[in-house]
């Protein structure tokens, strides 16, 4: 572990905090239950420092206040983040189409991800400034982070690409010629962005789909990748929506076998987010833990106190869950941050 400079005492760990997705009332009092304080506006804790797994936006009623808090800590030299796919689609959303393109926007406003980026812009609406201000921090949140003997990605550890973004971003982090090229799915930069912040997915037969509970329609499923032998696609999936039918037994075609990411048991411990996981927090492998457990549909706002430990233990979850109060006015706490 590293020793912090300037008399500060030495650091013991790191709070991995998960997909907050505006519940910023919720991390607010989850920071607190970790023994973090407000000194100046910037919650901080003597020994420790967050590590937050991104979606800090979207769906959620405290949308502004979560980035508010989250930021501050960054900024402050209190927490590190990395890049979740929701501040990637912000960016994506809101950057115009390259010159003679036939797109307007990198990510075009369809229904679909107008309706997902809803919530946001409508809690920016009258703070215009502050939302382009948002925007151009997101684009300084690296997509990777490797720290004291711990791995952290939004959605998934593929070395290859990694690899290939550091030899091209040795700061993990996307400039404007990266985010452009990461639209276009028959590049480099798509397939490292896709990978790193959506994970492993595999197409579901000509159809079908899945009709999630958040009203989506999908015709893929989320894989995760520390299966070492897969054989069938109940073997990978990992999601809260079961597959229709009898789609767990069917085989997985070499091709798609292919196409998933390995992370194994030997490698150092990794944390990450976005697969929307439900009920108590439990361990997926011994060296893999997701903290990301649906806390803007009323489920748990989940951290992970790291100490130094390579075996992790699910004792070390700390989580709140979500009341419907979130949606009620301000704490006199919370005002502050407006």
């Amino acid at each position: 572990m590293q020793r912090e400079t300037q008399g500060r005492p030495q650091l013991e760990g790191y709070d991995l905090i998960g997909d907050v997705h505006g519940c910023g009332a919720t991390l607010a009092a989850l920071l607190e239950k970790l023994g973090y304080h407000q000194r100046s506006g910037v919650y901080r804790h003597p020994h420790r420092k967050v590590i937050f797994l991104g979606d800090l936006i979207d769906r959620g009623p405290r949308i502004r206040l979560a980035v508010t808090i989250a930021r501050r800590m960054v900024e402050q030299g209190e927490a590190y983040i990395v890049m979740g796919n929701h501040e990637y689609n912000a960016l994506a959303y809101t950057h115009p189409g390259p010159a003679g393109s036939h797109k307007r926007w990198l990510r075009e406003h369809t229904p679909r991800h107008n309706r997902i980026i809803q919530d946001t812009l409508e809690q920016y609406r009258d703070y215009t400034n502050e939302w382009e201000d948002t925007l151009a921090w997101f684009k300084t949140i690296p997509l990777c982070l490797e720290v004291d003997g711990i791995r952290v990605v939004h959605a998934c550890w593929d070395q290859k690409l990694i690899d290939e973004l550091k030899q091209r971003r040795p700061d993990q982090c996307m400039d404007t010629e990266f985010l452009v090229e990461s639209t276009d799915p028959t590049t480099q930069a798509y397939q490292i962005l896709d990978r790193l912040t959506r994970g492993p997915h595999v197409s579901l037969p000509e159809g079908i789909a899945i009709h999630s509970g958040d009203g989506f329609t999908r015709k893929s499923f989320r894989a995760h990748f520390w299966a070492q032998d897969p054989q069938q696609w109940g073997d990978v999936v990992f999601q809260p929506d079961n597959l229709p039918g009898d789609l767990e037994t069917r085989e997985l075609t070499a091709e798609e076998r292919q196409q998933l990411s390995y992370y194994g048991p030997e490698q150092p411990p990794l944390f990450i987010g976005h697969y929307w996981c439900e009920g108590i927090p439990s361990l997926p492998a011994g060296n893999i833990a997701c903290l990301d457990y649906s806390a803007v549909k009323y489920g748990r706002l989940v951290a992970y106190r790291w100490s130094g430990e390579t075996t992790l233990n699910a004792d070390h979850f700390v989580w709140i869950k979500v009341p419907k109060e979130e949606r009620a006015l301000p704490k006199p706490w919370e005002i502050d941050f407006d």
